[in-house]
């Protein structure tokens, strides 16, 4: 018998004594799946016939027994528990007495919400959170803005997401300018009057979160994730605007105490992962971890590329604590080589990743001068030998990158992403050459309002980096390139370099060339010709397999 049956079937004689429990186990069974018990309770899980879970039709099938309204809340919930959230809701709508069960602490061990910055969220946000933030064991929040925020600007804004690569597991949202607005018309007033309202519903959606957790003792994975549109416009922070909607700084500082209270109040945290987040962690934050739990963390990430010159949100001192460590993100100009020495002690286990961010708002404010040179990373790679680094740069200049690019850095992914700066070869070659038993995933993106022409990584070089990169990079299994021109014939060598060891490839239609040759002594689309010659070779089973993928901006 499974162990959910048997579960069940001691409720029931708990509840009803030896005889009417076993009714009740069959009555149950037949009632979720639609079938005997003596046919397999397995098939009280399937959701095609989870609406048959409804206090009615228990009702007929007790045939005059007790009705499902009078069962004992131990037993719905474990009803529940056979059911996915979408059906578990659908099963209480009936009852009142079940919809009381349907927020018991063991239905929500994990709750993730992805939240748009509008008043909308805010009921339902609060409903959720007054009834699990106090028990929830796992949270995660995605705050995002609404596309239409966008405003006035000569060049898009940051990636607005960057959520899946904060928790180390890569792409962002990007919020483009409004096509018809220009400076000094109208619409910087209109546009100014959006933001206020998006960071004053921002401000109060961060409250309810944090309010609501911060007497949680059993939280042990915290992730908070905010939008980089929310705290930029045109490239500088949103201080304006901020002061407008907080004057003194009272809600900022009422967030910041609520997540120390969070951190403080902690006792089985093992994953805290912050990003973009508006100034809510301090370089004092994680102070009031105590001891206990910040030696058993796992997973940190911290990234916020918009702190104050000479701060960090975490110090190589403050480091030494965390010695069971195994996954750090941090901001690039934050990771220093007396922390790559911390994390090269023995007395800290091996760290498996490591992500850092690159930003150009950062490289402004802050010195690479604290970098871990390569020494640095040769001992830290001595400690943790199956340490893998993820990188992002956003707009990055190539003469910061060849200087940050060591050659013993274990890199394993990295991303580009630039709407004024571009990527140059150089790079791209540097990578291919440092660092061919390791890269895995290659993304380069370019995020330009002039279709006319695009940036070529080739320069006038006999052979192009990104062939280069193929061929070197024995372990490649993804390569996506937006906003740089790429040759039609390199397509095809690229593919025929990886074959089927290249999972993905993924390309700007708009980007792509031909040679004029190749176009006249074609009858056919040139991109369709393309994309079977290059699916041929990722993928010889299926011509139209999702190996190669031509996406149009």
């Amino acid at each position: 018998m499974p162990v959910q049956c048997a579960c069940l079937e001691t409720c029931c004689v708990k509840w009803f004594g030896p005889g009417r429990g076993a009714f009740w186990v069959a009555a149950i069974y037949s009632t979720v799946s639609g079938s005997s018990y003596a046919q397999g309770p397995e098939a009280a899980v399937d959701r095609r016939v989870a609406v048959l879970l409804l206090p009615g039709r228990l009702d007929m099938a007790l045939c005059g027994g007790v009705g499902a309204a009078s069962l004992p809340s131990e037993l719905v919930v474990h009803i529940f528990s056979f059911l996915p959230a979408p059906d578990r809701l659908r099963a209480s709508a009936a009852c009142s007495h079940w919809r009381e069960c349907l927020f018991y602490p063991a239905l929500w061990p994990e709750l993730r919400l992805s939240l748009r910055v509008a008043l909308s969220e805010r009921p339902r946000l609060e409903f959720l959170m007054r009834k699990c933030g106090c028990f929830v064991r796992e949270l995660r929040v995605e705050f995002a803005a609404e596309n239409y925020v966008s405003g006035p600007a000569s060049s898009p804004a940051d990636p607005s997401s960057a959520s899946s690569w904060c928790d180390a597991s890569t792409d962002g949202n990007v919020l483009t300018p409004g096509p018809h607005e220009e400076a000094g018309s109208d619409g910087d007033s209109q546009h100014a009057s959006r933001w206020l309202d998006v960071l004053r519903t921002y401000l109060e959606l961060v409250l309810c979160v944090l309010s609501s957790i911060r007497s949680n003792r059993n939280l042990q994975k915290l992730s908070l994730f905010g939008d980089i549109s929310i705290l930029q416009q045109n490239g500088t922070i949103t201080n304006t605007y901020l002061n407008k909607v907080d004057p003194g700084g009272k809600k900022i500082r009422q967030i910041q105490q609520f997540f120390e209270e969070i951190l403080g109040n902690s006792r089985q945290l093992k994953w805290l992962s912050c990003g973009f987040m508006l100034e809510i962690v301090t370089p004092t934050s994680l102070s009031s971890l105590s001891n206990p739990v910040a030696n058993t963390i796992e997973h940190l990430s911290l990234l916020d590329n918009h702190s104050p010159a000479n701060t960090t949100l975490i110090s190589a001192i403050e480091l030494e604590r965390f010695v069971h460590l195994r996954s750090l993100a941090l901001d690039f100009c934050d990771f220093t080589a007396e922390m790559a020495r911390v994390l090269a002690n023995n007395n800290h286990v091996p760290l498996h990743r490591l992500s850092l961010l690159v930003h150009n708002t950062s490289l402004k404010s802050k010195t690479l001068d604290r970098m871990p040179e390569d020494e640095d990373w040769k001992a830290l790679t001595r400690n943790s030998t199956n340490l893998r680094v993820y990188m992002m740069a956003f707009d990055v200049k190539s003469d910061d990158m060849l200087r940050i690019l060591k050659p013993s850095i274990p890199l394993e992914r990295i991303h580009f992403d630039s709407y004024i700066t571009c990527v140059s070869g150089a790079v791209v070659d540097l990578i291919s050459r440092q660092y061919d038993t390791f890269l895995t995933h290659f993304i380069l993106m370019n995020d330009v309002n002039d279709m006319s022409g695009f940036p070529d990584l080739s320069d006038n070089r006999n052979e192009d980096p990104l062939v280069l990169l193929a061929w070197r990079c024995l372990r490649l299994s993804l390569l996506a390139v937006h906003g740089y021109t790429v040759w039609a014939h390199n397509l095809i060598a690229i593919a025929r370099l990886r074959g089927p060891d290249l999972k993905m490839l993924e390309v700007t239609e708009e980007s792509i060339d031909f040679d004029q040759s190749e176009l006249a002594d074609q009858d056919v689309d040139p991109v369709h010709n393309l994309i079977e010659q290059v699916c041929a070779v990722l993928s010889p089973v299926s011509t139209y397999h999702a190996d190669f993928i031509c996406t149009s901006i």
